[in-house]
């Protein structure tokens, strides 16, 4: 694919979708004080204090180690805050367009939201603060993405060859 006279060549999609950086920004269920069992001790997003990563091991979110560090670096870069969420894997896990993206065309993905109470009810609430915290993070990652990515690939280039002791 790519080929089509359009002066790119051969591979041209190919090597656009491997640097490109999907962001499946979305809601992210925050402590809930009524339920506060319902989430891992250190992983328990708060309104308030930044955007959250999630994290899932089944893989019903498309964040990996790699993305998640990227787009952590990009706001840390600005002094932004972020969260972190783990679901428990003793609970049920909605999901995200982030994986089926991430699957289907093959684009280094992570997936996000701002912390929200009551998600899916006619009461949904998220924290005032978050709104600028969210647009904040965002603008640091298109200011700093290809910076981060560079130096990412950097540290893998160092890697090939290398074996370990």
């Amino acid at each position: 694919g790519g080929g089509g006279g359009g002066g790119g060549g051969e591979g041209l999609v190919e090597r656009t979708l491997r640097n490109s950086f999907l962001v499946s920004a979305d809601m992210a269920h925050a402590l809930h004080p009524n339920y506060m069992d319902k989430h891992e001790p250190n992983h328990a997003p708060r309104m308030h204090q930044g955007v959250v990563v999630k994290h899932n091991a089944n893989q019903r979110y498309a964040t990996t180690a790699l993305t998640a560090t990227l787009f952590r670096e990009c706001a840390a870069m600005e002094g932004i805050p972020t969260q972190e969420f783990v679901v428990r894997n003793d609970m049920g896990c909605g999901s995200t367009i982030g994986p089926i993206l991430s699957t289907n065309m093959g684009v280094r993905t992570v997936d996000v939201g701002v912390p929200q109470l009551s998600m899916h009810s006619v009461r949904e609430m998220c924290g005032t603060e978050d709104i600028d915290i969210c647009f904040r993070h965002f603008t640091a990652f298109f200011d700093h993405f290809a910076t981060i990515d560079a130096q990412m690939d950097d540290v893998d280039a160092m890697c090939v060859g290398n074996t370990m002791p």
